[in-house]
């Protein structure tokens, strides 16, 4: 396999991982305890968990369209 070929691949895997992965750890950390306060109110727990996971998904896609735009060519 060339090495240019490799290298999309992996990026789109890469991608894709975490477009699967961390959707469904963002619905266990909304349903923490630690999510909420006594009043229903977002904590910092959940703030940070959501950016976290925000940022890791744009990055994510990103990762997956630039493997997909280096297999095209």
């Amino acid at each position: 396999m060339q090495l240019p070929l490799l290298a999309g691949v992996v990026l789109v895997i890469a991608g894709l991982w975490s477009l699967v992965v961390w959707p469904p750890f963002l619905r266990r950390v909304m349903k923490d305890p630690r999510a909420r306060d006594t009043d229903g109110k977002a904590t910092k727990f959940l703030t940070v968990h959501v950016v976290l996971v925000s940022i890791s998904m744009v990055l994510g896609a990103g990762t997956a369209v630039i493997g997909v735009v280096g297999l095209l060519g």
